[in-house]
């Protein structure tokens, strides 16, 4: 479904003060759990669909917020634009670094927050970001920085996880085990029409949302199942916070939540899990 939003003013929204640098600190110790650049390289494909969606053009100067292992970095590197990598885990820039020389591309890679980004106004054409963004606890400020950092007519553009995918359900589920900290949103609100209104409409010309499916193809439930539990952060992390018990009532939601979305057939796991390719002109 592809959609165009009418830019209005957002309405007010409830005043919370949670705890960002906290929370920050144990998202990244989060993300530097596993091993998520083995999950991140079966997302590819989402990172050439955005590069080709944002338009991205050969010798322009792209940002790649909240990179991880480089996916949208990779996508428009191949595109011969002058690409700026961007992570506040240093070891998941580390492994889109070795991706990149593997290939012989010229990228520039910089440990940054993305709620900080250490770039002078209006200093690049396009601004991306593959799942990556959206997880930031202070939603308002990171969508400010990337509206900072791009020139005026240039554009962003986000790949998000919707509420309503795999995704979405899958943080839901986690939710209800290991609850998440008091006053953060989730980030699956990035795939929502009316939250992306609200962080970039007042600055934005315009806002195109595609919405996608990603497919997760692994061996069965179960082989997805402990794929995550040991390489995906957030998954990691959950189950480590639970007794015996709660893992494996854990293991039980995710598994019933996977089969009944499960279209392989029985041969093999096939998981559609929607998201929105966002692109934003300003």
């Amino acid at each position: 479904m592809s959609s165009s939003i009418a830019i209005e003013p957002p309405a007010a929204q409830a005043a919370t003060t949670p705890d960002y640098t906290a929370i920050k600190q144990r998202q990244q110790a989060t993300w530097a759990s596993g091993d998520f650049a083995v999950i991140g390289t079966t997302l590819q494909i989402v990172g050439e669909m955005l590069a080709e969606a944002a338009d991205i053009r050969a010798g322009e100067n792209v940002l790649d917020v909240a990179a991880g292992n480089g996916n949208a970095t990779l996508a428009a590197a191949r595109r011969f634009a002058r690409v700026t990598s961007t992570d506040y885990v240093p070891a998941l820039l580390e492994k889109g670094r070795r991706r990149a020389e593997a290939e012989g591309l010229e990228v520039r890679f910089e440990v940054a927050d993305a709620e900080a980004l250490p770039f002078p106004a209006a200093s690049f054409d396009a601004v991306l970001s593959t799942y990556g963004v959206m997880f930031a606890p202070d939603q308002a400020t990171a969508a400010r920085e990337m509206l900072r950092v791009v020139r005026p007519g240039g554009r962003i553009g986000l790949a998000n996880w919707t509420p309503e995918g795999f995704i979405g359900r899958l943080f839901k589920v986690i939710g209800a085990h290991v609850p998440p900290p008091a006053g953060i949103r989730s980030p699956a609100l990035w795939g929502s029409e009316p939250h992306l209104v609200a962080l970039f409409g007042p600055q934005a010309r315009d806002i195109h949302v595609e919405r996608r499916n990603f497919m997760f193809r692994y061996l069965s439930a179960a082989h997805f199942v402990q794929v995550f539990r040991d390489l995906y952060g957030p998954t990691h992390k959950a189950f480590a916070a639970l007794p015996p018990e709660g893992q494996a009532a854990l293991d039980r939601d995710i598994t019933a939540l996977l089969n009944e979305l499960d279209i392989g057939g029985g041969r093999g796991l096939v998981v559609p899990a929607e998201y929105a390719e966002v692109v934003i002109s300003v």
